[in-house]
């Protein structure tokens, strides 16, 4: 039979099928999201609902966040996103029965964290979701969560032991000051609910319930630091920890122990010392025979960076060995240090156990050589290097998505999106040219790449204080001034302008007058998935009449001032700059440089514009490129700022003035802004233009 249409009817007809396309199309958009996509979706949901008190009591919001966590497992259930995305819906069904005070709520997130530590053992997720259950334990589930997350060792009920019911009682009262929002800000509340667990302790220090007891004390103090922001707090935390680490070693509470230090590595305080007569610091004595003194770690799921401290400059060697199924061996890295010998307050094996590393371990290998043993889960590549002053030795290794951004750690806030003032297009001969000398090691990335990369958007910023604690930095012109100050106060300000101009997430590497590792720093802005990182100083030179304000970016040091600056900010020599240099090739070829050439150009440019426009006599003495330890190994565009002469009588007095200071943040900040609008047009094809499309 033949069917005739009619105008109405045939265009009726296409209307449908062209519908039909477009949904399909839709759909298979929808179905095309990633894991990681996904999780970003669901970060960016969780962020809107965080920033908005007056959502936050419409249960329908939160619901629809923890459906886009739990889709990232739905997508891919044994993918490396699962986890993370199980571990965010259970934080968030958590802070809901928090507010709600719902008991399917507290069943909810109880079942999310015990899914993690059934289907994922290994996950860097599991030993918070053993945690995160500790805290959910009420009156009716304490029982249930504790067996869930196996933080306690106690024997069962049935032994009807005094001290059973008294850890009983303890774990249910610590768990019920944790979910009273009014109780946690007083002290007292804490230290009741420490006491039995002291008390336990003391009548047995060698018991079954010994290690939980220091445990428990350690989480009860590390609770009570949060509310009250004491650092006597934190570190009475810290040392609880510890002793369970050292008294108790391969238990389960070691363990757990273990991941609270490394989890807090990045925020630990060094003890003050008072200032050192010279800025140069004490040389790793040659000769004689080095002590290993310690292991330090900071990780993410893509990146974990492994330092071995050492007192005295010793050889050594490294190889990676195959995995060995036969004797039930993983892929193993070591490192041999020739003519050394253990410390005896060396914690010999940290246990890692992210993505990559399960852990590493020291050892006596001969009688006067100490071996370094890591073991590898998966990696990419890995560098290792030695700094000096005092003698160290680096093991960075990378993921196989290192280029690419990792799910931020789990137990944090979502970074905010940016926020970009609308702007014209930069034209082309407006951006600063990057240094000739960029053209090397520019990275796995083609230009383009990185900045559409880059384009995504700049969300999180760390910024760096140079020096603190006991490393005082250079002196300055006025008496009792010294350049760890003036960098805080800098710091702080610029975090401050950051957040509420830009719109982006900012990360101080300290808060306080506390000293850090120049690699620790650089640690920190890789583990925390930076965009970018600025490191803020001072500069300093014997002449009192030089003065002035530069930007460096990491590269091999193009003249003699370069190098004198690098080697004062990296507490070493001119010599040890002229050695660093021969592995600096290898180290950069990831690196971002001309990133980050671009970057210190386009912030000393405006910085110094801006000063100019507001103070006399301001030079501007360029962008300039060293070897600075604080900036090997980013894995981001990283600067380092020399805001004026701290030794320069004009210019100490402006560095310690709070109006010069607003001065340099708001010129720092117009230069990051410039970066991003010029980084975004960069990455964007012109108006008049498609961009090409690949097929597949």
């Amino acid at each position: 039979m033949r069917i005739s249409y009619t105008p109405i009817k045939l265009m009726s007809v296409v209307i449908i099928a062209l519908w039909v396309i477009l949904v399909g199309m839709g759909g298979h958009s929808a179905s095309a999201l990633t894991p990681k996509d996904q999780f970003y979706q669901a970060q960016k949901a969780a962020a809107a609902l965080n920033k908005n008190t007056k959502n936050q009591q419409n249960r329908s919001l939160w619901l629809d966040c923890i459906k886009k966590y739990k889709k990232v497992y739905q997508l891919n259930p044994k993918g490396e996103w699962a986890a993370a995305g199980l571990y965010r819906a259970g934080q968030l069904y958590a802070e809901l029965y928090r507010k709600s005070g719902r008991s399917s709520d507290q069943k909810d997130a109880a079942a999310l964290f015990g899914q993690i530590i059934k289907e994922f053992p290994k996950s860097r997720y599991t030993p918070r979701s053993h945690t995160e259950l500790a805290s959910l334990k009420g009156k009716k589930s304490s029982q249930k969560a504790a067996t869930l997350s196996s933080v306690s060792s106690a024997p069962s009920a049935s032994s009807g032991s005094a001290v059973f019911t008294k850890m009983k009682r303890a774990r249910d009262t610590s768990a019920r000051l944790t979910n009273d929002e009014s109780r946690r800000k007083y002290r007292d509340q804490w230290e009741a609910c420490m006491k039995p667990f002291q008390d336990i302790y003391r009548s047995d220090p060698k018991g079954p319930h010994a290690a939980e007891c220091l445990y428990m004390i350690g989480v009860l103090y590390n609770g009570l630091s949060v509310e009250s922001r004491r650092q006597e707090d934190r570190e009475a935390a810290m040392d609880y920890f510890q002793r369970v680490q050292s008294g108790f070693p391969g238990t389960h509470h070691a363990k757990l122990a273990a991941e609270e230090l490394g989890m807090a590595m990045m925020t630990a305080p060094s003890p003050e010392i008072s200032p050192p007569s010279s800025g140069s610091g004490q040389r790793a004595r040659s000769g004689g025979t080095a002590t290993v003194q310690d292991l330090r770690y900071w990780s993410n799921p893509n990146y974990t960076r492994i330092v071995v401290n050492a007192d005295r400059e010793t050889d050594f060697t490294h190889h990676l060995l195959k995995k060995d199924p036969s004797i039930n061996k993983p892929q193993r890295l070591y490192i041999d240090l020739e003519k050394s010998r253990l410390g005896n307050t060396l914690q010999k094996s940290i246990p890692i156990n992210d993505d990559l590393l399960s852990d590493a371990r020291a050892g006596q290998y001969t009688a006067d050589s100490v071996r370094i043993v890591v073991d590898i889960k998966s990696f990419k590549r890995y560098k290792i290097f030695s700094l000096d002053n005092p003698f160290r030795i680096i093991l960075d290794i990378w993921g196989a998505d290192a280029n690419g951004k990792t799910p931020q750690m789990a137990s944090e806030s979502p970074p905010p999106s940016v926020q970009r003032t609308p702007s014209s297009r930069p034209s082309p001969s407006s951006r600063p040219s990057p240094s000739p000398s960029t053209s090397v090691g520019t990275g796995t990335l083609p230009t383009g790449a990185i900045a559409r990369q880059l384009a995504l958007g700049v969300k999180r910023i760390v910024i760096d204080p140079g020096h603190g604690g006991k490393d005082y930095g250079a002196p300055g012109y006025q008496k009792g001034v010294h350049e760890k100050q003036i960098t805080l106060q800098i710091a702080t300000r610029l975090a401050r302008k950051v957040r509420s101009q830009l719109g982006c997430e900012v990360i101080l590497t300290r808060t306080t007058d506390r000293y850090l590792t120049l690699e620790e720093r650089t640690a920190i802005a890789n583990t925390k998935n930076a965009d970018l990182f600025i490191s803020i100083h001072t500069n300093a030179i014997k002449d009192p009449r030089a003065y002035g304000i530069e930007t460096y970016f990491l590269n091999l040091a193009t003249d003699d001032e370069a190098i004198r600056v690098a080697a004062r900010e990296n507490a070493t020599s001119a010599k040890n700059i002229s050695d660093l240099e021969s592995i600096l090739n290898d180290l950069m070829q990831n690196a971002k440089i001309n990133e980050s050439s671009r970057l210190a150009a386009m912030v000393q440019a405006e910085m110094c514009q801006y000063l100019k426009s507001r103070y006399s006599d301001i030079r501007n003495k360029g962008v300039k490129q060293a070897p600075f330890y604080v900036l090997l190994g980013a894995q981001m565009p990283a600067i380092l700022v020399e805001t004026a002469f701290i030794s320069n009588s004009r210019e100490c007095g402006r560095l310690v003035s709070e109006k010069y200071q607003e001065a340099v943040c708001d010129g720092i900040i117009q230069g990051i802004r410039q970066y991003i609008r010029d980084t975004t047009a960069f990455a964007e094809p012109p108006p008049n233009k498609k961009p090409k499309t690949t097929k597949g």
